[in-house]
């Protein structure tokens, strides 16, 4: 067989290369190019992995491939590209045989926004009815709580033993605390207050604060964006938000006991984001990255529902009051996990005028 490759594939929208049984790139077309953000050049002749920092494709079934002459494919494979940004494409391998040379032909698609924007308007719907169910319960539990508390009171000033005293004072006690637990249930009871502010200020604060903090030697670093232009934020939501999701992080790197743990903060401008069902232009991006053992998968989907944690310590509300409060700035937090590195975003929308929508 003797076939074109550029003839046959360099006008389809969908991404094709083939790569030779050493895994180096043959050849391209133009829809690879363009999201690899690279040239023939630089790519032929070099492993595709030079090009993308991890993919969840297993690897062994290309080696497989190879040598059963069989064809596979994968939906939904992940790649995380140089820039760090992460692609979502459906993968079909093909064994070929081109000018006595065994050739792997692999076609991806890329999965059509409108998926993505899909899945997020499911998840969205189902975090709300979660949250209104434990607001309802929490409600539920705080009305009699202020009977139990003020009988316990009167209780008490009818006691005249000190160790029966004791009890009166430990079921204030733990009504206070079951009380507080509700409350944070309930989520944050004040209103924001909105100022024009430089997006670093909160996340500052939070670096200052965890640098003080930081007993297990993580390393914090920055990677900020100085063109930001100043956003319409309540700072100090802003604030409990990101130190939520960086505490999260510490908690996660020090439970693993990972080697050498990182933290990073970087912050960038996005453009042309879909959030809750609506196309935004331009959003301010603060990304929280951890080196970490990942998020189980099987808590993905329910990361930020209330009282769901991967840590047994954990309350399960961090993450919950950290969506709630970025949701009162209209924006949305994306979760991207996998060994060795767990990446939370918190997209904030900005109007040309620099407020938030």
């Amino acid at each position: 067989m003797n076939i074109s490759f550029e003839k046959t594939f360099d006008n389809l929208i969908t991404a094709v290369l083939v790569l030779n049984t050493r895994f180096e790139v043959q050849y391209a077309n133009q829809a690879t190019l363009s999201f690899l953000k690279t040239g023939r050049k630089q790519l032929y002749g070099n492993i595709v992995d030079d090009f993308v920092l991890f993919s969840s494709l297993d690897k062994t079934r290309f080696r497989a491939a190879l040598e059963h002459h069989e064809n596979f494919s994968e939906n939904e494979v992940e790649f995380c590209l140089l820039d760090e940004s992460i692609l979502l494409f459906d993968i079909g391998v093909t064994y070929i045989i081109n000018e006595e040379q065994d050739l792997l032909l692999i076609e991806a698609k890329h999965i059509d926004q409108q998926k993505r924007i899909s899945k997020e308007n499911q998840q969205a719907a189902q975090q709300h009815a979660a949250k209104e169910l434990v607001r309802g319960l929490a409600h539920e539990i705080k009305n009699p709580l202020g009977g139990i508390r003020g009988a316990a009171q009167l209780l008490a000033m009818e006691l005249s033993s000190p160790e029966k005293k004791e009890y009166t004072q430990m079921i204030i006690k733990q009504s206070d605390r079951l009380r507080e637990l509700v409350d944070r249930l309930l989520g944050p009871n004040s209103l924001p207050q909105f100022t024009w502010q430089n997006i670093h200020i909160p996340i500052e604060a939070v670096f200052q604060l965890v640098k003080l903090d930081n007993h297990y030697n993580i390393n914090i670093v920055r990677d900020y964006d100085p063109s930001i232009p100043d956003v319409y934020i309540d700072a100090n939501m802003i604030q409990q938000a990101v130190l939520n999701i960086v505490k999260n992080a510490m908690q996660a790197l020090h439970d693993a006991q990972s080697k050498l743990p990182k933290i990073k903060i970087k912050t960038r401008v996005a453009r042309h984001q879909v959030i809750l069902g609506k196309k935004v232009p331009l959003c301010a991006v603060i990304y929280i990255y951890d080196n970490g053992p990942g998020v189980p998968k099987a808590l993905r989907d329910t990361l930020f529902y209330p009282m769901v944690s991967s840590k047994q310590s954990g309350s399960g509300l961090g993450l919950s009051i950290a969506q709630t409060l970025i949701e009162h700035h209209n924006g949305k937090i994306e979760l991207e996990s996998r060994k060795g590195r767990t990446e939370f975003a918190i997209f904030l929308p900005i109007t040309k005028h620099g407020e938030t929508a």
